[in-house]
């Protein structure tokens, strides 16, 4: 009875700890939310396998942990009132890497779509609509069929949307939408709004920040065509390190831009 009462009492204190750190983060984006707020933010997801190497753990040990991330990092995001979040999963360039490890790669995409679906507390309390992008004809069959079906489960929400990149490359994007403005015109001028119209990313504004971690500073094929005016940042922290500090720097980092930014995209329109 003694150890039961302990095991009450620990159970109590944790659950006032976690309620009390979730009011002071409300107060904290509370008063973030003066300034101006992304609405949208591109994340390309690198360290992973660092990240494992750096602690000794198993094999994709690091990728479990950076899922771990992604929906922490949802949640603070959607509190804070960001409405889009775009992750790069997969390139089409990693196809080329040996069959038995685009496999693995493929069967962690499905376990981590089939993931998502049950963080219904996440999906379901922020009503978030999920969205896959890219060539997904390439995909295999099961990791196809998931994501429709994590689409199809979601179409309903709206207040938030999250876009995962898969068997995507911006140049790949580009092709695809000049080809289908040509079919779809036969004839005559095509304008950039028809090319936009067929963007895979035509169901997002452009990001406002676009985020690499562990430092790196290539884009990598991503986003290309949408980030001429987007506040490009790559913190040193491996992805499955990022948290509440280093998103509320990035926050604070695209304030103080914010006004130049505007600017430069007026100048583009």
């Amino acid at each position: 009875m003694e150890s039961k009462s302990k095991s009450n009492s620990n159970s109590i204190v944790v659950r006032l700890f976690g309620s009390w750190v979730s009011y002071m983060r409300r107060c904290l984006f509370r008063v973030i939310s003066v300034g101006p707020v992304p609405s949208h933010l591109a994340f390309i997801l690198d360290g992973n396998r660092r990240y494992a190497r750096k602690w000794g753990l198993g094999e994709g040990m690091g990728h479990r942990a950076g899922f771990l991330s992604l929906m922490t990092l949802m949640k603070y995001c959607y509190e804070l009132g960001v409405k889009y979040i775009t992750i790069y999963a997969f390139s089409i360039d990693n196809f080329k890497r040996k069959p038995d490890e685009v496999q693995g790669v493929m069967d962690l995409m499905l376990e981590k779509i089939e993931g998502l679906l049950k963080e219904e507390r996440i999906v379901n309390q922020y009503g978030v609509r999920v969205e896959f992008v890219g060539n997904l004809k390439l995909l295999s069959d099961p990791v196809r069929n998931a994501a429709e079906k994590a689409m199809r489960v979601t179409a309903h929400n709206s207040r938030a949307i999250l876009l995962i990149a898969v068997a995507y490359t911006s140049t790949d994007e580009i092709a695809h939408a000049a080809h289908q403005s040509c079919l779809d015109k036969n004839e005559g001028v095509i304008r950039l709004a028809d090319v936009e119209r067929h963007m895979y990313m035509g169901v997002a504004p452009d990001p406002d920040i676009l985020v690499r971690t562990s430092g790196e500073t290539r884009l990598s094929n991503f986003l290309l065509w949408q980030t001429s005016s987007s506040l490009l940042s790559s913190p040193k922290a491996l992805w499955p390190e990022m948290g509440l500090r280093h998103l509320v720097w990035l926050v604070l980092n695209f304030q103080r831009v914010q006004p130049y930014l505007e600017t430069k995209k007026k100048k583009l329109l």
